[in-house]
């Protein structure tokens, strides 16, 4: 599903409020649950399913793969699995990630070990920029190729092995990666080992633990996960929780807003998930988690939140891992924040949908706020909560939705009259974002 085109306009400042929401349910978890349902055994279920344009893409994908799915009811699909290498294709067929690239991974991952897979493979004009290097790298591992060969983006054409053996994996910060591997060691003769220094996203773990058989993880100061090829998946039940990623753009408004209360109810609260949380409780945030319950293998429950005055943000590297998606937002708070905020180890994030580092400069150039990156550490020189109100912000198109949303946040807190361009970005992760700002009292214009 496409949706149209549109630019968003802002000038006005958000009013105080105290209300409760709920945030459009969480992106990688629906999108995992789909390829894992796929590739199991018999009937897979998935409740409260993120209906996103990156979702659409993972079921549409699968679909000319000649996996049935269909929608039960509102946000309920039934996956109906043929299990473990039952991907192939008969001819060779296009599939398009959109702007997935945990789509692309996870899939590719999916199709590298499956005998008799030949694909041609795309996305959207963000994604094929993006580099898929160290994918390919290990997908050649397992005995993949990728044509034209030394080309590291897409569009490939994907060729998958025919005797595929497991591999050996040091893992680094991308859950992407890690994921892919797996995926594709279940596909794999004998054992894929992968050795976890720092703790990513492991909800693609969370949904293999049904199958001892299959996968042995073991938690210690180095965290070892094994997966035993060539066995059968067995079928999955899942209910999404709420994103935490979404829920952070609603956090940090609510923080920042003077005489504002938030309650966010039902969110997934993961320990892989959380460190936007807890870089803002150390700098004295208003933040509490409350009703926690474990639903299908994932910590879930209310963030609330009240506005609070706040320190500068100190984010050492160690939190780069678990705090990945949120640091766009981060980077508007610090703006609005007195005092020098300080964030390392994030030269990651110039290979995300866009250079969110530079992107964000751009951003704040125009509110005349300060920053500097060097040496892989960002520092942004925060005015405090300011009126911008004779200020004018553009966003390009980017198509890159947190850079969309934090752009948003800036302008109803500072008044800054605001062009966001392609505002339909956003929909990938956060279908319901605009809803949300309206019954929180944002005022904008859609400009078609």
């Amino acid at each position: 599903m496409a949706f149209k085109r549109f630019d968003l306009l802002i000038n006005k400042k958000i009013p105080s409020y105290n209300k409760n929401i709920n945030v459009d349910a969480d992106k990688s978890i629906s999108i995992r649950s789909f390829l894992i349902g796929a590739i199991s055994e018999n009937l897979s279920t998935v409740n409260n399913v993120l209906e996103s344009e990156d979702v659409y893409s993972t079921i549409n994908s699968l679909k000319k793969l000649g996996i049935k799915i269909k929608k039960q009811r509102a946000k309920k699909y039934l996956i109906f699995g043929k299990g473990l290498g039952s991907l192939r294709t008969k001819k060779i067929i296009k599939l398009n990630f959109g702007n997935s690239g945990t789509l692309a991974r996870l899939l590719i991952g999916i199709l590298a070990t499956t005998s008799g897979v030949k694909v041609k493979i795309s996305g959207d004009h963000s994604l094929n920029k993006r580099s898929m290097k160290s994918l390919i790298n290990l997908m050649t591992k397992f005995g993949a190729s990728f044509l034209p060969k030394n080309k590291f983006n897409l569009p490939l054409k994907l060729i998958s092995s025919e005797m595929p053996v497991g591999i050996n994996y040091k893992a680094g910060v991308s859950a992407q990666l890690k994921s892919a591997v797996m995926l594709a060691g279940l596909n794999s003769f004998g054992e894929t080992k992968i050795i976890e220094t720092l703790r990513s996203r492991n909800h693609t773990e969370n949904m293999l633990l049904n199958n001892p058989h299959i996968i042995s993880v073991q938690e210690k100061q180095k965290k070892i996960i094994k997966i035993f090829g060539k066995k059968y998946l067995n079928s999955i039940n899942i209910e999404v929780p709420g994103d935490p990623s979404s829920a952070a753009f609603f956090s940090a408004l609510t923080l920042l807003k003077e005489n504002s209360i938030l309650k966010i109810k039902d969110v997934g609260l993961n320990k892989t998930r959380t460190g936007f949380y807890q870089i803002l409780k150390k700098q004295g945030a208003k933040i509490k988690f409350k009703n926690l319950k474990n639903r299908s293998k994932e910590l879930r429950g209310d963030i609330i939140v009240k506005s609070c005055k706040l320190k500068p943000i100190y984010a050492p590297k160690e939190y780069y891992v678990n705090t990945t998606d949120e640091y766009p937002i981060l980077f508007i708070m610090a703006a609005l924040i007195k005092g020098v905020s300080i964030f390392k180890g994030i030269s990651d994030l110039a290979n995300k949908e866009s250079n969110r580092i530079v992107e964000m400069q751009n951003i704040l150039n125009q509110i005349n706020v300060k920053s500097s990156f060097s040496k892989d550490e960002f520092k942004i020189y925060g005015e405090g909560m300011i009126d911008a109100s004779n200020k004018k912000i553009i966003v390009p198109n980017l198509s890159d939705h947190r850079i969309c949303m934090s752009a948003f946040v800036l302008a109803i807190l500072t008044g800054a009259n605001t062009k966001i361009k392609n505002f339909e970005t956003v929909f990938t992760s956060s279908p319901s974002f605009l809803n949300i700002m309206k019954t929180l009292g944002s005022k904008f214009e859609i400009q078609k």
